[in-house]
């Protein structure tokens, strides 16, 4: 299965002109950074994987933050990590916006510049605090993240993307600062399967899809997953949440069928609710991928 199969037509793409900007002026940054911190979302960790990190990263240490780990299911975040780390990773889980995860964070990325500073100290030059740069997709919490490393509200965080527009640094400690950066995203979103996904988690702009499509895709993704995922997955969640079992073969028939169920036949609604209760966490916790080597993984 693919989710794209029926929405080729409607391509998703997003780059307003901030993120350029950012981009450019990040890119200059870099050569000051001694660490990377990629923040991707838990729910689709390869979705908001950005084709350029690697490039970006170079030869700099990284640590690898999947936020909203509270999203996902304790074995999908198990399948996660045993995978991550089967890569020659660690993943680091964390839960952003309630502070879960966030000193382990701290730790990887101090201790990833001790050798940074034995460095300056073998030339006969004093330590320094390390930096660290915070990268990822627009909205996957990087400045919840950055406010919780600071013990306090210093960068502007809200649950939409694009709320951060230009580089910032912070100082943590004595020992770590952080530019705070904001999100980067494709010029062109080449693999709409990995688009649709970041338009579920409302990881782009909503400028940029219908919310019509988007939801339709949902509904497919929740579907297929239940009936394949089901150790990793929660039990109904549709059915749980609106009372409607759905028997239906297409999401796009699930979300009309719910339109007449609960929301007086009006479609555009229901697929706001829907995506917005997705986005809450309503329907549970329900990761939206899973490992490549899980033994359905193909599908997605």
């Amino acid at each position: 299965m693919s989710i794209t199969q029926n929405y080729k037509l409607n391509l998703i793409q997003w780059y307003p002109g901030h993120i350029a900007k950012a981009e450019k002026k990040l890119k200059e940054q870099l050569k000051r950074v001694d660490v990377v911190l990629e923040v991707r979302d838990a729910r689709i960790p390869l979705a908001t994987n950005h084709p350029q990190m690697t490039e970006w990263v170079g030869s700099k240490e990284r640590v690898l933050v999947l936020n909203r780990v509270d999203m996902i299911t304790p074995i999908a975040r198990s399948l996660w990590t045993d995978w991550f780390k089967r890569q020659g990773e660690v993943p680091y889980f964390t839960n952003a916006q309630q502070g879960q995860g966030v000193s382990a964070v701290s730790k990887a990325a101090q201790a990833a510049g001790v050798e940074i500073n034995k460095r300056r100290s073998d030339r006969g030059m004093l330590p320094r605090p390390v930096r660290a740069v915070v990268i990822g997709f627009p909205n996957v919490g990087k400045s919840a993240l950055i406010n919780r490393l600071l013990g306090k509200r210093v960068v502007e965080s809200a649950a939409r993307p694009g709320v951060t527009r230009s580089l910032r640094w912070v100082r943590i400690s004595e020992q770590l600062e952080l530019l705070d950066a904001p999100g980067v995203i494709p010029l062109k979103l080449e693999d709409q399967e990995a688009a649709l996904k970041l338009a579920i988690c409302d990881d782009i702009g909503e400028a940029s899809y219908d919310n019509q499509l988007v939801a339709s895709a949902l509904a497919d993704l929740v579907m297929y997953l239940e009936a394949v995922a089901t150790n990793a997955f929660p039990k109904k969640p549709l059915e749980s949440r609106y009372e409607l079992n759905p028997t239906t073969d297409t999401g796009e028939a699930y979300l009309h069928a719910l339109a007449q169920h609960r929301y007086n036949g009006d479609v555009e609604r229901t697929a706001r609710q829907l995506l917005t209760d997705f986005r809450k966490g309503f329907l549970g916790p329900i990761p939206l991928e899973l490992p490549p080597n899980f033994a359905s993984q193909s599908a997605f």
